[in-house]
């Protein structure tokens, strides 16, 4: 295992957006991770100095309320980041179980979970969401939980390509013909190999969370008890020609959060899929597959 994560590494540092992306997204964790260093002021204090612009007292400003930018922005990070985190983590659970399934048993039950796959992909997931959350309530965790469930059928799609194409090889008809059950040879022998397409749409999910949470923030259907950037964007919806800073900074946070999960995202599909040659070994296999 420490050599394949080490073979991974090698190939993953020769990707220059890669390794710019893995320190955006290493950033962010850290700022995250340190607000209350960072900043003493807490992201919802109230003062008196309303709509200061960017200066020594308030690196970033205040907003209408005399709320510090910097603060929203930097605690904001925790927010987004874990409904990011979250949602990409259950898409991906949700996605593998129903991919799994549907590649491994195939049939009328694969045809019945991708007509359901499809069925999420076709209809536009943004105002679909728009529509949950506005007839249900706006809540953090309820947020997370609707991401969640409209995000899993490109991996499900993605894994179950990968499982017919090796349903079928020598290592899974072996366990077969030793008596592994189904769920034995989906997740110890099918899943570790199948994960390449998945961990890269990882990335992926985790930013558009991001974007979509922000989006509905932007709206007014965020949770109104978090700060998060979406909800900071929101608030400064009417102050735009006046305070220019209250959209700024945490409009800058989601670009670079979006930047570098899609840059280290590159840098990951590089690492699993490259298509260099280099020792003699062929690359373009997965790095645990390599001899």
């Amino acid at each position: 295992m420490r050599t394949r994560w080490r073979e991974f590494w090698t190939v993953f540092r020769r990707s220059t957006p890669g390794v710019v992306g893995l320190g955006v997204v290493a950033g962010m964790i850290l700022v995250a991770a340190l607000a209350g260093l960072i900043t003493p002021v807490a992201p919802t204090a109230l003062s008196r100095d309303s709509l200061q612009p960017p200066g020594p007292a308030h690196w970033m400003g205040t907003d209408d309320l005399g709320r510090d930018i910097l603060a929203g922005v930097v605690y904001g990070a925790r927010i987004s980041l874990l409904v990011g985190f979250l949602t990409a983590a259950a898409s991906t659970v949700i996605g593998i179980c129903v991919g799994g399934v549907a590649g491994y048993y195939g049939g009328r039950l694969d045809d019945l979970l991708m007509r359901v796959t499809e069925f999420f992909m076709v209809v536009p997931r943004f105002f679909l969401a728009l529509v949950i959350v506005a007839l249900f309530g706006a809540s953090l965790w309820g947020l997370i939980v609707v991401l969640a469930i409209l995000s899993w059928p490109t991996t499900a799609r993605l894994f179950r390509v990968e499982v017919l194409r090796l349903k079928g090889q020598e290592f899974v008809l072996a366990a077969r013909a030793i008596g592994c059950s189904d769920g034995r040879i989906l997740v110890e022998q099918l899943l570790p190999n199948a994960l390449s397409p998945v961990i890269v749409s990882i990335s992926i999910q985790v930013a558009y969370a991001i974007v979509l949470e922000a989006g509905l923030s932007f709206l007014g259907l965020g949770d109104p008890a978090s700060r998060s950037w979406g909800v900071m964007l929101s608030s400064a919806q009417q102050f735009l020609r006046r305070a220019w800073w209250m959209a700024t900074f945490p409009g800058l946070a989601i670009f670079l959060a979006v930047l570098g999960f899609n840059l280290m995202g590159d840098g990951v599909n590089d690492a699993l899929n490259p298509r260099l040659k280099t020792r003699g070994r062929r690359l373009g296999t997965p790095y645990w597959e390599q001899a």
